[in-house]
């Protein structure tokens, strides 16, 4: 018997957590997305890429799942993007996530770095995420 893959319940469950949440999505004004519409205005965070690498122990599967977040907005400065991220951990970092099948072990933040488009006029801000979730088997 093996365990199932973790990256989809942890994504899902990593977007029910940031579309959930007023200050995010209202105060700050940044909608949630796995696939981004045409016209949407910024800002606005989007769940990417991921990674899945097992973490199983003698009598337990686990998986640790690396999910990376794209915080975009369209500014002169890092400010808007940063004070969305500082949201973004306050919701994920070292806090519980209810992921369906599997029981949650951990989320960590892991990484984070501030890009600017290079493009005329460059006023396109991204801030890359990254956190890490250990989720094991939940029992039969």
């Amino acid at each position: 018997m093996t365990a199932p893959l973790a990256m989809l319940a942890v994504q899902g469950a990593v977007y029910a957590v940031l579309a959930a949440d007023d200050e995010l999505t209202v105060g700050l004004g940044a909608g949630v997305y796995d696939n981004v519409p045409e016209q949407v205005s910024f800002p606005y965070v989007v769940l990417g890429e991921a990674t899945e690498v097992p973490a199983n122990s003698q009598d337990r599967y686990a998986r640790d799942t690396v999910i990376t977040l794209h915080v975009w907005t369209k500014n002169l400065g890092h400010t808007e993007g940063l004070t969305i991220g500082q949201r973004v951990n306050a919701l994920l970092d070292h806090q519980p996530l209810t992921i369906p099948g599997l029981a949650h072990i951990a989320s960590l933040f892991e990484f984070g770095q501030t890009l600017t488009d290079p493009e005329p006029p460059g006023d396109i801000r991204h801030l890359v995420l990254r956190y890490r979730v250990r989720t094991e088997q939940s029992p039969a």
